[in-house]
C-alpha cells in the first residue's frame, strides 16, 4: 500500500482551509485517511500551521511519501529537517546531542523570523490606521470649514435682513411724522 502524507480541502467556497492527513494514495482527495497529522489555514497572515510534530516524522520514517505542498509545510515546519538530521546521526556522522543542537537553533532563527514578520504586519497595520485617521481628520476639519462658511454667510444674510427690515420701519415712520 502506497501511504501519502497530503491535504484534505474543507471550509466553503473561497474559504478553504486544509487538513494535514496521512491516507492511501487510492483513496480521494477528501475521503478515507489513516491519520490526521493537523491543519493548514492559508487565509491568515502568515498561513497557519498546526501539526502533530513527532506523528509526522514517524510517518516519513516509514515510508509516508509527502504531496508537494506537503512537502514544503513539512519543510517550514522543520519536520524534514529533523528527519535528515537523524540520519546524519544514524550514519554516524554527528551524536544525537549535536543533531539536537542544530534543530534547536534552526527553530530559534525560524520563530525569530517569523515574530519578525508579525511584528512588520502590526506595524504596516497600525501605519494604515493612523493615515486613514490623519485623512479622516483633514475631511472633517474641511467640512467643518464649510460649514462655518455656511453658518457666516446665512448669518449676513439675516443681519442685513434684519438691517433692511429696521430701515424700512424707519423710512415708514419718517414720512408719516413729516406729514403731520
Amino acid at each position: 500500500m502506497a501511504v501519502k502524507i497530503r491535504l484534505a480541502r474543507h471550509g466553503r467556497k473561497s474559504y478553504a482551509y486544509y487538513h494535514i492527513v496521512v491516507a492511501d494514495s487510492r483513496a480521494p482527495r477528501d475521503g478515507k485517511f489513516i491519520e490526521r497529522l493537523g491543519s493548514y489555514n492559508p487565509n491568515t497572515n502568515p498561513a497557519t500551521v498546526v501539526l502533530n510534530f513527532d506523528r509526522a516524522l514517524y510517518w516519513l520514517n516509514v515510508g509516508a511519501q509527502p504531496t508537494d505542498t506537503a512537502r514544503n509545510i513539512l519543510s517550514k515546519e522543520g519536520v524534514l529537517l529533523k528527519k535528515h538530521l537523524l540520519g546524519g546521526v544514524k550514519k554516524g556522522a554527528f551524536a544525537a546531542e549535536e543533531a539536537e543542537k542544530r534543530f534547536e537553533a534552526w527553530k530559534a532563527g525560524k520563530e525569530a523570523d517569523l515574530n519578525k514578520t508579525k511584528e512588520q504586519l502590526a506595524a504596516e497595520k497600525a501605519a494604515a490606521a493612523k493615515a486613514r485617521l490623519e485623512v479622516e481628520a483633514a475631511q472633517n476639519k474641511a467640512k467643518a470649514e464649510e460649514l462655518a462658511k455656511k453658518k457666516a454667510a446665512e448669518l449676513e444674510a439675516q443681519a442685513a435682513a434684519a438691517k433692511a427690515e429696521v430701515e424700512a420701519e424707519q423710512a415708514e415712520e419718517t414720512p408719516a411724522t413729516e406729514a403731520e
